[in-house]
């Protein structure tokens, strides 16, 4: 009976479509850019680190915080890449940018290559991917963008929205 009562109602409810369960409207590539950066910076210290003249104990152990945190931002990269490519790049947005899910698909590749290793260039190639990506999502709001040189270490450019 009460099945029968819901889909009667059920017929007479517009349907409402979100982004998330929210839904907030909330979608900005520069997280993914921070945790691009970040995870560069964290190859960058532990790359440093032989030369600080450590003791074998504290070598290790900063050893094992700094990787524990490069994979930590590297995990957060593909994971903000895949919220903004699964719940806001889609319809019309992937027919003017066609790359979307190829580009995504480089990052997720990308951030796995610096988990697993330590070669800055694995760092840097994230940081680059990344910034493609925050250009084709700040053209897909409409909104222009410049290169900006972080005023922190790692020192590199990345991709702004122009507001």
């Amino acid at each position: 009976m009460l099945h029968t009562l819901l889909s009667k109602l059920d017929s007479h409810i517009a349907t409402a479509d979100a982004h998330c369960d929210i839904p907030c409207g909330i979608y900005d590539a520069r997280i993914v850019t921070y945790y691009a950066v970040s995870t560069l910076r964290q190859i960058d210290i532990l790359l440093g680190l032989k030369d600080k003249g450590l003791s074998e104990t504290a070598f290790a152990m900063q050893v094992a915080r700094n990787t524990a945190k490069k994979e930590e931002m590297a995990e957060n990269v593909k994971h903000q890449t895949r919220i903004i490519w699964g719940d806001f790049m889609k319809g019309d947005h992937l027919k003017k940018h066609p790359g979307a899910h190829e580009l995504a698909h480089k990052i997720m590749l990308a951030g796995s290559a610096c988990k697993q290793d330590l070669h800055r260039e694995d760092g840097e190639k994230l940081v680059e991917l990344c910034n493609e990506f925050s250009e084709m999502f700040w053209s897909m709001k409409g909104v222009k963008t410049k290169k900006v040189t972080t005023p922190y270490a790692p020192n590199v450019e990345v991709v702004e929205p122009a507001l």
